[in-house]
């Protein structure tokens, strides 16, 4: 079993700055993508930005440039720092990682969900 602990988030003014952070603890074998998706009210959950166990990253359109993803291999944790955060960014965000057993095999899990607020 896999447990997600997210931290981080919080209510803040546009222009601001906040840091996500997520630890994963339990049986785990190995971890090959780690990442963050967020989910507003009324839309569908959406992709923000994942890395590799390589270091290879990958962004939304809407927040390059802005949001900075960075995971701690020997820790397990993957965090997500946030700049000049708008209040589009307002959402529920998700930590999310894709781990491997010995056999191969994939699993999925995610965090609980930490909001963001961004006010105007």
């Amino acid at each position: 079993q896999v447990t997600l602990v997210e931290s981080g988030g919080g209510l803040v003014q546009a222009g601001g700055s906040l840091r996500l952070s997520c630890a994963a603890s339990g049986t785990i074998f190995s971890i090959s993508t780690m990442g963050w998706y967020r989910q507003a009210p009324g839309k569908q959950r959406e992709l923000v930005a994942t890395i590799t166990n390589t270091g290879g990253t990958n962004y939304a359109v809407s927040v390059k440039g802005r949001f900075t993803i960075s995971r701690d291999n020997a820790k397990n944790t993957v965090d997500l720092q946030m700049n000049s955060l708008k209040p589009e960014d307002t959402a529920v965000y998700y930590c999310n990682i894709e781990t491997t057993n010995y056999r191969g095999a994939a699993f999925r899990y995610w965090g609980q969900g930490t909001q963001v607020t961004v006010s105007s």
